[in-house]
C-alpha cells in the first residue's frame, strides 16, 4: 500500500470515529500516525533532483510576501500592478508555471514578491507541481492567499486545508509547550492551565506512536493533539496570511459588505489597482516591520533612507548588524 493510501485509510477511519473521551486515545494515536505519513509524503526521494527548475529563487529585501491561490484568479494581475515586473496573464489556467520574483518598494523598505504558479486540490500530495510551491510558500514572510471573490468560499477553505497539510500555519502562534527527551525517567507531564482537550493517557499515546518512553513536558496553554503533535514534529512554520479578494469591481455594494466581514480580509480590483492602499497597509502591519532613521550629529534626522527591521528584532544589534556586520565590534555605546 502506497503512503498516499495509507493516509487516505486514516483520514477515513477518524472520519468515521465519534469525538469523545472514550476514543481520545485511539485518535491521538491516529492523528500521530497521521502526521508521520505526511511527514514521509513531503520529505523529497534520495536522487529526486531538488525542488524543480525555476522554484529556487534567492532571497532579496527585508521581507518576501508570496502569492498563493487557484489558477487564473488574477495573481500575475497583481504581481505585475504592485511591482511593474512582467507576469504572463491569460484566461488560460496555468499561464505560470515557475515562480516569478519582482520587488515592491514601500515605505523605504525593499520587499520581495513572489507571483507562484497556480495550486489545485492535491497539492500537498503532488498533485499540479504542489510541493515545489508549498516548498518555497514555506520560505515566505507572509503569504497573501489571492482568491476569485466570485467562486465559492470553499476555494478558501481547499487552500487552508492544503496549507495545513504541509505544516504551515496560517496566522497561528506556536503553541506553549516546553518539550525535551530523555533517555529514562518516564513521561513528566505538567501544566500551569487547565487541560480540556488532553489527558495523561492521550499524551502518551502520541509518544507510543514516536516511540518516545521518556520526556518532560510542560502544557502552558489549553493544548489540543494537533498542538503537541507539531511540537513533537518540530518542523511547522508559523505564517501570517492575507485573504486577497480580487474582481471586486464585478460585485454589487451589499456583497462587498459580507466580503468585508471575512477575518483577515482585503478586497481588491487588481485589474483597477482599486484598495491597493489598504493592501498595503494590511501587508506592513502583517510583516510586523518598524522603520529607523539614523541622525548624524548635530543634524537632522536622514528621513530618506530608513533601516528596516521587524518590530521583534529591532535592538541596537540588530540595527548594527543590519548595516554592516562590523560595527557592533567596534560600537561603544548608542543613542537611541
Amino acid at each position: 500500500m502506497s503512503t498516499y493510501d495509507k493516509i487516505k485509510e486514516i483520514e477515513t477511519e477518524m472520519a468515521r470515529t465519534q469525538k469523545n473521551k472514550a476514543t481520545a486515545y485511539h485518535l491521538g494515536t491516529l492523528k500521530a500516525k497521521l502526521a508521520k505519513l505526511k511527514r514521509e509524503l513531503l520529505t523529497p526521494a534520495k536522487g529526486s533532483g531538488g525542488g524543480g527548475e525555476g522554484f529556487d529563487v534567492a532571497g532579496t529585501g527585508v521581507a518576501r510576501v508570496g502569492f498563493i491561490g487557484f489558477p487564473s484568479v488574477g495573481k500575475s494581475t497583481l504581481m505585475s500592478k504592485m511591482t511593474g515586473t512582467f507576469s504572463e496573464v491569460s484566461e488560460v489556467e496555468f499561464t505560470t508555471l515557475t515562480t516569478v520574483p519582482g520587488v515592491l518598494q514601500y515605505k523605504g523598505a525593499k520587499i520581495q514578491i513572489l507571483d507562484l504558479p497556480g495550486i489545485i486540490e492535491g497539492a500537498k500530495d503532488g498533485k499540479g507541481r504542489g510541493r515545489q510551491v508549498i516548498a518555497v510558500a514555506r520560505t515566505c514572510s507572509l503569504i497573501f492567499i489571492v482568491l476569485d471573490v466570485l467562486k465559492p468560499l470553499t476555494h478558501k477553505a481547499v487552500i487552508e486545508r492544503e496549507m495545513e497539510g504541509v505544516g504551515i500555519r496560517m496566522n497561528k502562534e506556536p503553541p506553549n509547550i516546553v518539550f525535551r527527551k530523555k533517555d529514562k525517567g518516564g513521561i513528566n507531564m505538567t501544566n500551569t492551565v487547565p487541560l480540556t482537550n488532553l489527558d495523561k493517557d492521550v499524551v502518551k499515546s502520541i509518544l507510543n506512536e514516536y516511540r518516545i518512553s521518556s520526556a518532560d513536558i510542560s502544557f502552558r496553554c489549553d493544548a489540543t493533539a494537533d498542538d503537541l503533535i507539531d511540537v513533537i514534529e518540530g518542523n511547522r512554520v508559523y505564517i501570517p496570511a492575507v485573504y486577497v479578494l480580487n474582481k471586486i469591481d464585478q460585485i454589487s455594494i451589499e456583497e462587498l459588505d459580507l466580503v468585508y466581514k471575512i477575518p483577515h480580509a482585503v478586497p481588491i480590483s487588481a485589474h483597477h489597482e482599486w484598495n491597493f492602499d489598504e493592501l498595503l497597509e494590511k501587508m506592513w502591519e502583517y510583516l510586523n516591520l518598524v522603520r529607523i532613521y539614523t541622525k548624524p550629529k548635530g543634524q537632522l534626522p536622514d528621513y530618506s533612507a530608513p533601516v528596516v527591521l521587524k518590530k521583534d528584532r529591532s535592538t541596537v544589534s540588530d540595527f548594527c548588524n543590519a548595516i554592516h556586520k562590523g560595527i557592533l565590534k567596534e560600537l561603544s555605546h548608542a543613542q537611541v
